[in-house]
């Protein structure tokens, strides 16, 4: 087993699961403004060292921050329009009457659209040469991929189709085509670069801050792109496509815990025979950007790395597919000669082999425990914790789950009744708590809890219910729902399990 463990996955921590998009705000969806500060300080006073989130990129299809148009960009969402504000290129007028416990995008986007074209206008006109200095520094040093985001999201906005479906010389990235829309675009093309700038000197800034006061973030790396993005178009021959560019095989997995018929993701397949003749460039670049920004990566769905669910495109669900082989070990080997020990958890739930735990346990990577599937047959059962090992990631769910309090209504009375066993009486009390002592009493290094579990909240407050293509990704709560009771609770399981400090 290689040693790559970070040095924060090889001691007893805890931390807590909240995306960006579900803090409080003014502006109708959470992002890298006040609040966010405001919740390191709710997690120091928690007792917490860690901060996971859900991918930074924008969301796609959905609002699914796994559907996104770039695997490098910063979701333009995220961006604080306060800062904005302060640095005197936008005036916003008297806000939208928005939803304190929901994010609505449908009105939400545009409005905050509008706002960041107003800034760049401000910017344009009145910022200093040391802003727009730093701004050309940025575009300069992030060209590789931020130049064909921003021809991308143009091109979106022209075309108002899939990539598949522009003219073809843009489609295929004629050089001339391309050199064309730089001068005609010029200033649409700015805008692009200009959010992404902002994004990336609001997010150093909040990451600063966390590191300040001992709290680390962990980021997530979906394994898969969205078939309409600026890195399946600039990056075509290394994905399954056929000669026009649409997807022949897509990505998904097979029935199990969440779906009878499986999940059919939709996204493109990668041609790992292709990527392997460079080295795997491209995802070398990806994770060296991540690594820029949070200080460990959740690797969304590792099983695929060993072997992946191929959908022929023309299916309508996941049933239909079959097992194809990933890069296996060679990918790691290849990551770690470019970048070093890889500061990676392995999402290894669904359909794990002896083959992918070998492969996790090869990279030296810790795997994810999530108790809510603890309870569905005999003490063998891996979930539960008393069969943990210490190079473990505990989580009572994920964001792919319900609730626990949801879950614990749901749950049949078999699994209620396990659980009571497991737990004590304390699981008809407060289900919630009675999961985060067990975890937190576990030999697991580490331990991660979804802030609507820290609050008891049942499963009207769930983030994404898998397979479901609407209605997801949308839960906000209000400080008012935050008392003192649950950070004086975390902060003394941390000092009575050893994960404080």
């Amino acid at each position: 087993m290689r040693d790559t463990t970070h040095a924060l996955l090889a001691r007893r921590t805890s931390g807590v699961l909240l995306h960006l998009t579900s803090l409080p705000g003014r502006h109708g969806s959470g992002d890298l403004g006040p609040a966010a500060l405001h919740f390191l300080d709710w997690l120091a006073s928690a007792g917490q060292s860690i901060w996971q989130i859900l991918p930074l990129t924008p969301p796609g299809a959905g609002h699914s921050p796994y559907q996104s148009p770039s695997a490098f960009a910063g979701s333009p969402w995220l961006v604080d329009l306060d800062d904005l504000i302060a640095c005197g290129w936008l005036a916003l007028p008297e806000n939208p009457d928005f939803d304190a416990r929901h994010c609505a995008f449908e009105r939400v986007m545009p409005y905050r659209l509008a706002a960041l074209r107003a800034a760049w206008q401000g910017f344009q006109a009145r910022a200093g040469d040391g802003e727009r200095a730093a701004l050309a520094d940025f575009s300069q040093r992030h060209a590789a991929w931020l130049d064909d985001y921003a021809r991308f999201m143009v091109l979106e906005a022209r075309f108002g189709t899939p990539w598949t479906q522009w003219s073809a010389p843009l489609a295929r990235r004629d050089p001339q085509a391309l050199r064309a829309l730089q001068d005609e675009a010029a200033t649409e093309l700015g805008f692009w670069r200009f959010v992404q700038w902002r994004f990336e000197v609001q997010w150093q800034r909040l990451r600063q801050a966390a590191h300040a006061r001992g709290i680390h973030i962990v980021g997530d790396a979906p394994i898969f792109v969205a078939h309409h993005s600026a890195d399946v178009w600039a990056h075509a021959d290394q994905f399954l496509l056929d000669a026009d560019g649409e997807a022949q095989v897509v990505a998904g997995v097979p029935p199990d815990y969440f779906s009878a018929t499986g999940q059919r993701w939709g996204n493109p397949l990668y041609r790992w025979d292709a990527m392997a003749q460079d080295g795997y460039r491209w995802w070398q670049q990806r994770l060296a950007h991540l690594l820029s920004q949070v200080d460990l990566i959740r690797l969304d769905h590792f099983r695929g790395f060993e072997a992946h669910w191929e959908i022929p495109a023309s299916a309508p669900t996941a049933e239909g597919g079959r097992w194809c082989p990933g890069p296996g070990g060679d990918f790691f080997r290849a990551m770690g000669d470019a970048l070093g020990p890889l500061p990676l958890i392995a999402e290894d739930l669904g359909i794990i082999t002896d083959a992918v735990t070998q492969l996790r346990r090869e990279g030296g990577f810790p795997g994810m425990r999530v108790m809510q599937f603890a309870f569905g047959d005999t003490a063998a059962n891996p979930y539960l914790p008393h069969n943990f090992e210490p190079q473990t990631v505990a989580y009572t769910g994920t964001h792919d789950n319900d609730t626990t309090v949801g879950w614990w209504q749901q749950a049949g009375d078999a699994e209620r009744q396990a659980a009571r066993h497991y737990l004590g009486p304390l699981a008809d009390v407060e289900i919630h708590w009675a999961m985060v002592q067990s975890l937190s009493q576990s030999v697991a290094h580490t331990l991660v809890v979804p802030f609507q579990d820290v609050l008891g909240l049942d499963g009207r407050h769930r983030m994404n219910t898998p397979g479901q293509a609407e209605g997801c990704w949308t839960w906000r709560f209000e400080w008012a729902q935050v008392d003192n009771t649950p950070a004086a609770r975390l902060a003394a399981m941390a000092r009575a399990h050893g994960r404080a400090g």
